[in-house]
């Protein structure tokens, strides 16, 4: 066991956060912690990291096990070199040594960091590289991450999914990124209403139980309110009741009372709706041969793109590649620098800007959406400001408090709540999801999905992308844009094919077997990205043929999909029982061995789809 939580109670105010709550963590274990923005969970890892103490309870840590915290605020960490910012996560007893330089030297070099770069300089996905540097130079025995993926790319967080899967100590995350839970959680904890609650297996798993969980809860309550009612009214009966009233009863209809005003509700789910407005032409935009240049660079190269009426694009690729570019482009707010670009008519745009540039944060939350009036008019009503906000959760007292004072996620959901007061048929969302806590995610995605209009999203939310779009616009990093039709999913099982046809060809021609980072089990994950990702930056062979597959290819093709069925089955029967908390009191060494299985487990399912791709190629599939 390397963590403990005792009863452990915590309050912001005269408002619960943790209520004598218990938790383990064991070695091996990678447990993601879900729940509401502003229900705690950035306060349960710092009283992990010590960072703050309980007002109530014990925090345990095993003695001499080194805990490491990648915060969520990559601003948090002074103007520095790279390297001197990686060098201070070191104890400051650890000195200046061979053993310490060289320590940070490989850290370095396994995350592809420049040593004498400014961290102000850098990007925020290359800052939060950095600052998971400083945690791994400790080579902990526990790694705390706060939401590590916010304001990441896709690469980025696929990146870091690859090396917490090769991490051996035990990893406690919260996070939004439903597919980032799905690959990496082997436990999911809730945090609501102050109590914690385990659930073995990644989010998909939680989900379906949860829902059945608040399901029955619901029904309890209803239950228990109308035996509450029935109680209620023998009490009050006349004076031949109260004469042979049983005592007993009393006593129970107290603790009744006592139980109902002590239950905590769950926190209402945000009421968002989208108001449409009038149909926009059947032409939205169009580009010939457009170009956008900023002095020598050339952000965008050569594009030639019609969106209609109707269409949901995804816009994807690196930080940095051009996608808010694209976007200003595609709105007028850009006028390409060569060629030609058309923009529909009769538009009326909702954008959702990722700086939150059209927030005053100088003005109140009220202002903010209400410009100074009582009422706005939402779907054809009016409806007064502050019950507008009560819907975007909201609480009363938070009205007149200036934007600035607001979280991260509730400046979204305040941004949100500007944008929906204003009809459109053009929906356009550069990075909604940062901050977004998962219920209130899910929310915005059922609403965007019912969206009749067009709607152009820019998002590093893989999950969000497959429920909402239906092709992609892909950066890639030079310039140019790829149209592809379908989700992220599709696109990402495209990419892998196209990526494993130059480096089956290599693997076989050496009688090897072509893998990806992840090929030979989580262990080896971090040490072969570069190569992998050599490897994948191989372009494929003009005009090569699809050969036909060797007896022994063809045998091995056709057995993968039950290899990859008896995997998957292993890993989810292991997850259910690494999920039960007797699971850890049994013989440590067997606990190790199984918690070791599981780790690498995610490497073989990933190698043996990888092997399945690379001889769907070869054989022209």
């Amino acid at each position: 066991m390397l963590i403990r939580l005792d009863d452990v109670s915590l309050a912001f105010g005269s408002r619960p956060l943790l209520d004598h709550v218990g938790l383990l963590v064991d070695e091996g274990e990678r447990v993601c912690v879900v729940g509401r923005n502003g229900e705690g969970k950035s306060s349960l890892l710092r009283l992990v990291a010590r960072a703050q103490p309980p007002d109530d309870g014990e925090v345990w840590v095993r003695p001499g096990a080194r805990v490491a915290f990648l915060v969520q605020d990559v601003d948090a960490v002074a103007d520095a070199r790279v390297a001197d910012v990686v060098a201070g996560g070191l104890a400051p007893d650890a000195g200046e040594s061979w053993e310490t330089g060289h320590r940070v030297e490989t850290v370095m070099s396994r995350l592809g960091l420049d040593g004498e770069a400014r961290f102000a300089s850098l990007s925020g996905g290359w800052r939060r590289r950095v600052l998971l540097g400083r945690a791994l130079v400790t080579a902990p025995d526990v790694l705390l991450l706060d939401e590590p993926t916010n304001h990441l790319d896709i690469a980025a967080i696929e990146w870091l999914e690859s090396m917490m899967l090769a991490f051996r100590g035990a990893l406690l995350f919260v996070s939004h990124d439903r597919a980032f839970v799905n690959r990496l959680a082997t436990r999911v904890v809730e945090l609501d209403r102050g109590r914690l609650s385990s659930w073995p297996g990644n989010y998909d798993a939680f989900e379906a139980k949860k829902a059945l969980q608040l399901e029955n809860e619901a029904k309890e309550n209803a239950l228990f309110d109308k035996r509450l009612a029935q109680e209620e009214v023998w009490i009050r009966k006349g004076v031949e009741a109260r004469r042979t009233r049983n005592e007993g009863r009393v006593r129970a209809l107290q603790a009744m009372r006592r139980e109902r005003r002590e239950r905590r509700e769950r926190i209402g789910q945000a009421d968002m709706s989208l108001q449409e407005a009038r149909a926009s032409g059947k032409l939205v935009f169009e580009a010939e041969g457009a170009c956008v240049a900023f002095g020598e660079r050339t952000v965008i190269r050569d594009l030639a793109v019609r969106v209609q009426r109707g269409d949901r694009i995804g816009i994807v690729g690196p930080n940095g590649a051009g996608k808010s570019t694209l976007i200003r482009l595609m709105l007028g707010e850009l006028e390409p620098t060569a060629g030609k670009a058309t923009r529909g008519t009769r538009l009326e745009v909702a954008y959702y800007d990722q700086q939150r540039e059209q927030l005053d944060l100088g003005k109140s939350v009220v202002d903010n959406v209400g410009d100074g009036r009582e009422f706005v008019s939402v779907g054809g009503e009016n409806r007064h400001v502050s019950g507008y906000l009560r819907d975007f959760l909201f609480r009363p007292d938070q009205y007149h408090t200036p934007a600035s004072a607001l979280s991260g996620g509730e400046r979204n959901r305040l941004l949100l709540a500007r944008l929906f007061t204003r009809p459109a048929n053009l929906l356009v969302l550069d990075e909604p999801t940062n901050d977004l806590d998962i219920d209130t995610l899910e929310l915005l995605e059922e609403l965007v999905a019912a969206f009749p209009g067009t709607l152009l999203l820019v998002s590093h939310d893989r999950t969000f992308l497959d429920h909402v779009v239906t092709s992609l616009l892909v950066l890639e990093g030079d310039g140019r844009v790829q149209e592809f039709v379908g989700g992220w999913s599709d696109w990402a099982q495209h990419r892998a094919a196209r990526e494993a046809r130059p480096v089956a060809s290599r693997g076989l021609a050496h009688g090897g077997v072509a893998r990806g980072a992840s090929g030979a089990g989580a262990a080896g994950a971090g040490g072969r990205g570069a190569d992998a990702a050599a490897a994948a930056a191989q372009p494929a062979a003009v005009g090569a043929k699809p050969r036909k597959l060797s007896y022994k290819d063809q045998r091995e093709f056709e057995a993968l999909p039950a290899r990859i069925e008896a995997l998957e089955a292993e890993k989810a029967a292991l997850e259910a029982q690494a999920g039960d908390p007797a699971f850890y009191s049994g013989p440590q060494e067997a606990v190790k061995r199984t918690l070791e299985r599981l780790a690498s487990l995610g490497g073989e399912i990933d190698a043996a789809y990888e092997r399945w791709a690379a001889l769907e190629a070869l054989r022209g599939g």
